[in-house]
């Protein structure tokens, strides 16, 4: 949460697979965030323009535009404030964390993402944000 406890922070989750990313959701609000989801990237750039998320939790494999791709857009459209950038996904290894960090994501997480760490570390990345 902000300072302003009135105020939630916004976090937009992102994933194919519909049931992870409804669960993903509910952790996040029962954490206290405001959250949209999405199930692609291209309704996720939409949303984004319009919702205005403090974070993004984003799955890599989705059909159509990658999780890789979808960070480069969230980025480019919020060069103001930038968003923390989260990927909860199974991709694993070197190659991914490069690809990764090379894309701008603050934080990584191989499925199944253990979500009292991911709500922990979410909650401190967003704190050095402000």
């Amino acid at each position: 949460m902000t300072e302003n406890q009135d105020i939630p922070l916004r976090v937009l989750v992102v994933d194919d697979n519909q049931d992870a990313a409804l669960t993903l959701a509910e952790v996040l609000r029962a954490a206290g965030y405001q959250v949209e989801t999405c199930f692609d990237a291209r309704a996720a750039v939409t949303t984004a323009k319009h919702f205005n998320p403090d974070a993004c939790v984003l799955d890599i494999n989705m059909p159509g535009m990658n999780g890789y791709e979808l960070a480069h857009c969230l980025r480019g459209d919020n060069q103001k404030s930038p968003r923390v950038l989260v990927t909860v996904t199974a991709c694993e290894g070197h190659a991914h964390l490069t690809r990764a960090a090379d894309s701008g994501f603050d934080l990584h997480f191989t499925k199944p993402a253990d979500p009292n760490e991911l709500i922990d570390q979410l909650g401190d990345c967003l704190r050095n944000r402000k």
